[in-house]
């Protein structure tokens, strides 16, 4: 039995699973461009473009801890600066169109205040690829679009559990970072 394109990512990706390092990146984030041009008519991508949710969980490796999800998004739907923690991650746009900035954080003042370092446009078959610590925020430019994010550890616990992802507020038409809270 041929195995269906999400199949054949997850043992692509386990096949060569280990510390970060540049063929790891690189592979997955090629591995990331061919799934975005899986056959809309296997039944995992199909049912994705019907339901359009705002967050599947596609894949959860048991053993490794890497996870992929998709995401449905609307036109305008904005997720302000922030960062990964310690994770590393890929965006790979399957229908529509995402933006995503990326920032540099400067010393401003008693804290830090952002700076947009550049702009790109995602769109199918094409993967961006950040690591820790990298800012960026997303906007869905298109009436819909389909993401595909793979994080190598789960960031709800990273985020929620151990308070390692940093989520970037607006303060006097500036991006700035949040007060420590003691």
């Amino acid at each position: 039995m041929a195995k269906t394109a999400l199949e054949a990512f997850v043992a692509d990706v386990r096949s060569v699973w280990g510390p970060i390092n540049s063929d790891l990146v690189r592979q997955t984030q090629e591995w990331m461009n061919r799934l975005t041009s899986a056959n809309e008519k296997e039944d995992w991508l199909a049912s994705l473009l019907s339901e359009r949710p705002a967050t599947r969980e596609l894949h959860r490796d048991p053993s490794h801890g890497f996870m992929l999800l998709a995401h449905g998004e609307q036109a305008g739907l904005y997720r302000a600066p922030h960062d990964h923690g310690r994770a590393w991650v890929c965006y790979a746009v399957q229908s529509g169109e995402l933006e995503i900035s990326t920032y540099v954080r400067v010393p401003w003042g008693d804290g830090s205040r952002l700076v947009r370092r550049e702009t790109h446009i995602l769109r199918p078959g094409h993967a961006r690829l950040y690591f820790p610590g990298d800012i960026h925020d997303t906007r869905c430019l298109t009436e819909q679009a389909l993401v595909f994010r793979f994080t190598e550890r789960d960031l709800r616990h990273e985020d929620q559990v151990e308070n390692k992802l940093t989520r970037f507020i607006e303060q006097d038409g500036h991006w700035v970072s949040p007060p420590v809270v003691a």
